[in-house]
């Protein structure tokens, strides 16, 4: 029974915590506690309907279909030789929602996660060429990156935030672990990525 509710758990964390949905959740935080909350409310749902549209909908409509013409299940489509063609689609969609986010002038800072989500595709795709990494680990070590870089710009003590991102992404990687997924290394591999993309994408931009 507890062997059962463990893999539950991992699985849940895994689904609510995946790579797709992070740059949305990033966006709503930045809407409710940064200057953008002065915004009208319409104006926060268009912006939230457009991350979500080439962060979550396209990518994962395409990768859907991708599977199923390849006939490929959920496990075979985690093998290294078959992230190629999710990696392109993601880096596609999030260069695209760049693209539309620099065409509305959107403030730079927010064009930061941005680039640190497509930062973070783009160089695990680059590493998966030669070895499998956790994309899961990645996206969330990209948070604790962005936060301490926002925390620089913002001049804000980003402790407790921190902390809590820290957490979320020790309970990433061990759900990955508890799925096998990926191995300690290729968990650890995708936290320093996520962390150093995360980091510097949001300091540069």
């Amino acid at each position: 029974m507890n062997h059962r509710f463990l893999i539950l758990a991992a699985q849940a964390v895994s689904l609510l915590f995946s790579p797709f949905y992070l740059p949305v959740v990033a966006f709503i935080l930045l809407l409710v506690f940064s200057y953008l909350h002065l915004l009208p409310l319409s104006y926060k749902v268009l912006l939230l309907a457009i991350v979500y549209t080439f962060t979550v909908l396209l990518p994962r409509l395409s990768i859907y279909v991708y599977r199923k013409v390849n006939k490929l299940t959920s496990r075979q489509l985690g093998h290294r030789q078959n992230r190629y063609v999710p990696y392109l689609i993601s880096i596609l969609s999030y260069a695209s929602l760049l693209y539309v986010m620099r065409r509305i002038h959107m403030p730079h800072f927010t064009l930061g996660i941005i680039v640190a989500a497509l930062a973070i595709q783009v160089v695990c795709a680059l590493i998966n060429l030669r070895k499998k990494v956790s994309a899961h680990s990645a996206a969330a070590g990209g948070v604790v990156g962005a936060l301490m870089g926002f925390s620089i710009i913002f001049v804000f003590n980003p402790m407790w935030a921190l902390c809590s991102a820290v957490l979320l992404t020790g309970a990433v990687a061990s759900a990955r672990l508890i799925l096998r997924q990926h191995t300690l290394g290729e968990v650890g591999l995708g936290v320093l990525v996520g962390v150093l993309c995360g980091f510097l994408s949001v300091l540069c931009v």
